[in-house]
């Protein structure tokens, strides 16, 4: 089996699918993932963790989530709390990320990378009932996206990568 693609190529894959249409970058190296509108003259820049590869699939699945509305606001205009959440910010958190997860988790079987569900706080234990009840919303919203097609940039995005694997 082929290996999984790397962050960098990644970068590649997006810009090649989207940069000149959608005037926007996919960026690493970041400490904390980011989303920056295009401002005059400058595109729009995705930006993921340092050079994780699931960290830039996961950001490019926000980005294919947001609409083009979205997509004028920084971080897309939603609330970001890091690490630390308690359990009620952690239950807000798992509703917005269900849609994004599932999309990442398409991406990975694309690049050839391992996807496990994030629960992007290493601070809280979560409850088993809380747990249960987000990977249950992951689950219908892959199988939503199996039944249904994935949005047309997660669709393009995907077939990028599975052709840069081939």
């Amino acid at each position: 089996m082929a290996m999984g693609l790397d962050a960098r190529c990644i970068e590649g894959v997006f810009s090649r699918a989207f940069a000149a249409e959608f005037n926007t970058r996919l960026v690493g190296g970041a400490e904390e993932p980011l989303y920056q509108p295009p401002t005059s003259g400058a595109p729009a820049e995705i930006y993921y963790c340092r050079d994780y590869a699931r960290s830039a699939l996961h950001e490019v699945a926000h980005w294919c989530v947001a609409g083009s509305r979205r997509r004028r606001f920084s971080d897309y205009g939603y609330w970001y709390t890091a690490d630390g959440r308690d359990t009620q910010q952690q239950a807000a958190f798992f509703c917005v990320e269900a849609k994004p997860q599932a999309l990442e988790s398409f991406f990975c079987a694309a690049a050839g990378i391992a996807f496990a569900p994030s629960l992007d706080n290493l601070s809280l234990e979560i409850p088993a009932a809380m747990l249960e009840q987000f990977q249950n919303q992951l689950r219908r919203e892959q199988a939503r996206f199996n039944n249904h097609g994935l949005p047309f940039r997660a669709a393009r995005f995907a077939q990028a990568l599975r052709k840069a694997r081939a």
